[in-house]
């Protein structure tokens, strides 16, 4: 690393709040799958954001939307409407199971939305009393107080408590567990990802899902589906749920959905939706012409013909490549995840193996206590899964027990 990328690291984490641990390179601009530094090094960009970047680095469309619709207006109070807002709604509508959507900026902001959305309508549906949230062990959905308060991380941050009261914890893909919990009285919803990031890249099992669904539509309960980091493409499929054959009640999206542009949102069905009536929620960003361009623009990437079909095949070369290298070395000790959204769990240290990939070229991130997790671009070519194969190997094979 040059002085001056060391210079720039040093002062920079001199003025941020210290949030994360600063990584040993500076980025500088990206292209493609492709990401680099400020010193001229290039790294196969495995990380994506954490599963933003569905379209990668400086993907041509989002560059013309982006550019011709900041010319013409970012930003408006969410009480107008747009023909951007309007294109963007009708796009996640007409390819969803979803009647409604609210334009957040995150996917914190987006779970918000969906907790309130469900308390609001269990208590019109229910009573006060009906204002209980059902979630899952090692489940991770934000870091603002309700979606914390629904992520298993706060027993272990007693510090900011206290968190949303009338949470109930049950085991994922453990279908007695969440009865053993859930009230028809006392229940507003369930909230599950499809496939748990923070814990180590688990998806659910579509017997599990189906149990949930029928669950609650026994006990009148809303079922949530957190599709932050699993939505839009990133399992083979436009929308999570559609990997597992059941439609939930109310989802949050994100990340992907805007590939690298703050934009997130709440869908509903209209029974859940119109809980949420004037002065109930509200945004000041949410929903802005740009945000909302960018979202229709990347519905439009996504939905093009083959465009899937594309993720679905390169993720089968890789977990078939991860395979492989799980029996040829015995250094992989288990491979889990959908799609593009894979957790591997290796004999080393997760940090040894992040530098060790950083090393040879290669991003990625780290999901839980130590799992590897790679969540590449969406049109990360074959050639390039055969690359991050490749890098993978090597650094397993230089790496000491």
């Amino acid at each position: 690393m040059s002085q001056e990328a060391q210079n720039i690291i040093d002062e920079s984490f001199s003025y941020l709040v210290k949030t994360y641990a600063p990584q040993p390179v500076v980025m500088d601009y990206g292209e493609g799958c492709y990401a680099y530094d400020t010193d001229g090094k290039k790294y196969l960009d495995c990380a994506a954001g954490i599963a933003v970047a569905s379209l990668g680095h400086a993907h041509p469309a989002l560059l013309k939307t982006i550019n011709e619709q900041a010319a013409r207006m970012m930003t408006c109070q969410a009480s107008y409407a747009t023909k951007e807002k309007l294109k963007a709604a009708r796009l996640l509508v007409k390819t969803s199971c979803f009647d409604q959507v609210y334009f957040s900026n995150s996917g914190t902001e987006s779970v918000e939305a969906s907790l309130k959305c469900a308390r609001k309508w269990a208590y019109d549906e229910k009573g006060a009393q009906a204002n209980e949230i059902i979630a899952f062990r090692k489940s991770f959905h934000g870091r603002t107080y309700g979606s914390a308060s629904v992520t298993e991380k706060f027993h272990s941050q007693p510090f900011f408590g206290p968190y949303l009261g009338g949470i109930k914890w049950a085991e994922f893909n453990d279908i007695e567990s969440v009865k053993a919990v859930a009230s028809k009285e006392t229940t507003a919803a369930i909230i599950i990802e499809p496939v748990q990031g923070e814990g180590g890249l688990t998806p659910a099992t579509p017997e599990f899902m189906q149990d949930l669904r029928e669950l609650c539509d026994e006990l009148n309960i809303c079922l949530i589906f957190d599709e932050v980091q699993a939505g839009f493409g990133r399992l083979g499929s436009l929308h999570a749920y559609e990997s597992f054959g059941v439609e939930p009640d109310i989802a949050a999206w994100a990340k992907g959905m805007g590939s690298g542009f703050p934009v997130g949102a709440m869908a509903a069905k209209e029974k859940f939706g119109k809980a949420i009536v004037v002065g109930t929620h509200g945004t000041t960003y949410g929903g802005n012409p740009l945000a909302c361009a960018v979202a229709a623009t990347v519905m439009e990437e996504l939905t093009k013909p083959g465009f899937l079909a594309h993720a679905q095949k390169v993720s089968t070369l890789m977990f078939d490549g991860l395979n492989e290298i799980k029996r040829a070395s015995n250094k992989i000790t288990d491979i889990r995840g959908m799609g593009l959204m894979i957790g591997v769990d290796t004999v080393f240290d997760i940090k040894s193996v992040l530098g060790g990939l950083q090393k040879n070229g290669m991003m990625a991130t780290q999901a839980g206590k130590g799992t590897l997790r790679i969540t590449p671009p969406l049109i990360l070519s074959e050639d390039e899964a055969k690359e991050a194969l490749y890098i993978i190997k090597t650094t397993l094979s230089e790496l000491e027990e």
